[in-house]
């Protein structure tokens, strides 16, 4: 069944970027317009991140956001194909933070949030990071698009790590200078040992894993974010965090990530990833909370 799954999309991966978009734009009439795909999260999600805004504006951002939503899965499928040539063009970056890094022999930990395209970052990175390349991620529950994704993201040589075996996973990494690239923005599946930290208006829970694991190697911290300059084109950028989390206050690496995303969040409204539901009613604050 994968290879059939495969064999459907190849095909459509070499297709030119203007004609996937123009599929794009059918799917983002249909889900939009049609569906109505979660609109209801995604305008609730926008009213408590955005109070001061009107209505109409908020909607503008939500159709904005539902047409980058699309374009972000519909230009995954070109990962099937597309050549290194191809990805340099659609998205570029400046490396030499990262390369400073890596020059000085230690780790590090690569935070990024769901802004997209982050599957064309996740595959773009590898290419000139320096580093060995790990990427933490959520096992799919599909065996077919679990085998996809682990095809697209490691094709240009990262390698993936479950987060649900992370500790045998990294087992054979350990001993070498790698980039570990982890989702920083999840809503944790359990909140009741998590950083409750001020983000877009209201106390969120972060999970504790990324500085947990930074603080126990004191690893250097960077922060990556992706801007469109305009469709099927984006710029990575990248901004150096904590250098020696260790020595930090314990969740202020956190609150750090926090700031910087929810900065760019408010610069870049349509740029994340709305539909998800980060916050619950049920979600409690620890009394130690930070």
């Amino acid at each position: 069944m994968y290879y059939l799954v495969y064999g459907l999309l190849y095909p459509f991966s070499l297709l030119p970027f203007a004609v996937l978009h123009r599929i794009s734009d059918l799917a983002y009439l249909i889900l939009y317009y049609g569906v109505g795909y979660r609109k209801e999260v995604v305008m609730k999600n926008l009213a408590q991140a955005f109070p001061e805004k009107t209505e109409a504006e908020r909607v503008a951002i939500a159709k904005k956001f539902y047409r980058n939503f699309t374009d972000n899965f519909i230009e995954t499928i070109k990962l099937l194909s597309c050549s290194r040539a191809f990805l340099e063009k659609h998205f570029k970056a400046d490396f030499s933070l990262v390369h400073q890094v890596h020059a000085t022999g230690r780790k590090a930990q690569l935070l990024v949030g769901h802004n997209f395209n982050w599957e064309m970052a996740l595959v773009r990175i590898p290419m000139d990071a320096r580093f060995k390349v790990l990427i933490v991620y959520l096992k799919l529950s599909s065996g077919i698009f679990e085998r996809l994704i682990r095809f697209v993201r490691s094709r240009t040589g990262a390698f993936l790590l479950p987060a649900t075996e992370m500790r045998q996973a990294i087992a054979p990494h350990k001993d070498s200078q790698y980039l570990i690239i982890l989702g920083a923005d999840q809503r944790p599946a359990d909140t009741t040992n998590v950083f409750w930290i001020p983000f877009l208006n209201r106390n969120t829970a972060f999970v504790k894993g990324p500085e947990n694991a930074a603080r126990k190697e004191n690893i250097p911290i960077i922060f990556c974010k992706f801007i469109q300059v305009r469709r099927g084109y984006y710029e990575m950028i990248f901004e150096l965090g904590p250098e020696n989390p260790a020595q930090l206050p314990e969740g202020e690496m956190t609150r750090q990530y926090a700031v910087f995303l929810e900065q760019f969040i408010r610069q870049n409204p349509e740029m994340w990833l709305w539909s998800h539901r980060r916050w619950k009613e049920g979600d409690v604050i620890s009394p130690q909370r930070t």
